[in-house]
């Protein structure tokens, strides 16, 4: 990429242009603020109704993050820009396993429970595996071009469908019993649902803030669609995930950090992305391949983490990984891979 001589980014701008720009920075307290308030109300909410914080974290949590991810990729579609749509959840798949576990296992030690390991990681797993087998017309089926139709966004929706069936099903049956040890949080059920529906609310809110105005930036230095999609949207759109995860892991919730993650990744492809691509049908391109490949190895990487050193714990040593492979593959986007 070539540099854009600072006569062409100094410019004149219009008022949508400044208030992007004003309204950038108070997207960060919005988005930190209301992850705090969401996940206080989640963990109370998980608590008083006998819930397990990590149904929590795999449903409410999850989709309530996620919400960024679905209005940028609505907004895309309508507005015909299928690599901005497809860059920003692979990309906040990658950085949601690269970017906000590292981040939280740098913070403290992640404790992941045997039906994690062995249900929801490898589910998150198959739809990344999913989006690869699915995009992949022309060098699966010899067909003209990759392309994600509005029939694989029926296929994914379908999947969206059993997942949500498998997690509803086992807390009803117990499996997600709650944690006795954990103390009852102080908080009334009617002020935990506010706190809930303000955090929703307030997440996506500054997650739109912060991604216009870093878009407005990025733009300012003609930086391809592409990679706007895989880096400044996808990190954008993952700071409620890295906020809630975050904040989730701080107060020792590691369940509901875990949960967060996993659901929201399973969540950006069998719904946001699909409903982009049953919306309008996404061409599939070779970045976009590289990005479906690096979820696959990332999520691949989660799962043999658990199994090395201590079991089911993903260590501090295992999140720096994580988060030097992250830099990796932004620098390597960034080249022109």
């Amino acid at each position: 990429m070539t540099a854009t001589p600072i006569y062409e980014i100094v410019r004149p701008m219009s008022d949508s242009t400044i208030l992007n720009y004003l309204l950038f920075l108070p997207g960060f307290f919005l988005l930190l603020k209301g992850a705090d308030w969401l996940v206080q109300g989640a963990i109370s909410l998980a608590r008083r109704m006998q819930i397990s914080d990590l149904v929590i974290g795999l449903t409410l949590v999850s989709m309530g993050t996620s919400a960024p991810e679905l209005a940028v990729n609505i907004s895309a579609s309508y507005q015909g820009s299928p690599d901005l749509a497809i860059g920003n959840v692979l990309g906040s798949n990658a950085a949601n396993i690269l970017l906000i576990l590292g981040v939280c296992a740098v913070i403290r030690p992640l404790t992941v429970t045997d039906s994690t390991v062995w249900k929801e990681i490898p589910f998150s797993l198959l739809a990344a595996g999913l989006v690869v087998i699915l995009a992949n017309d022309l060098y699966l089926n010899g067909e003209g071009r990759n392309v994600i139709a509005r029939n694989d966004g029926l296929v994914l929706w379908g999947f969206f469908i059993i997942f949500f069936y498998y997690i509803f099903s086992l807390a009803r049956n117990g499996h997600y019993a709650p944690d006795d040890d954990m103390p009852e949080s102080g908080l009334s059920i009617p002020r935990s649902v506010i706190y809930v529906i303000v955090g929703l609310i307030a997440l996506p809110v500054g997650g739109h803030w912060i991604v216009n105005g870093a878009v407005e930036i990025a733009r300012a230095f003609q930086i391809s669609e592409s990679f706007i999609g895989v880096t400044v949207l996808a990190i954008g759109t993952s700071l409620p995930e890295l906020a809630a995860s975050g904040m989730a892991t701080y107060r020792g919730n590691s369940e509901l950090a875990i949960g967060n993650v996993v659901g929201s990744n399973i969540f950006n492809i069998l719904f946001v992305l699909a409903t982009s691509a049953v919306l309008l049908p996404l061409p599939f391109s070779l970045d976009s391949n590289i990005d479906a490949l690096v979820v696959v190895l990332a999520s691949l990487m989660l799962f043999s983490f658990l199994f090395i050193g201590r079991r089911n714990v993903l260590d501090r040593g295992q999140g720096v990984v994580f988060l030097v492979f992250y830099i990796v593959y932004i620098g390597f986007r960034y080249s022109g891979g």
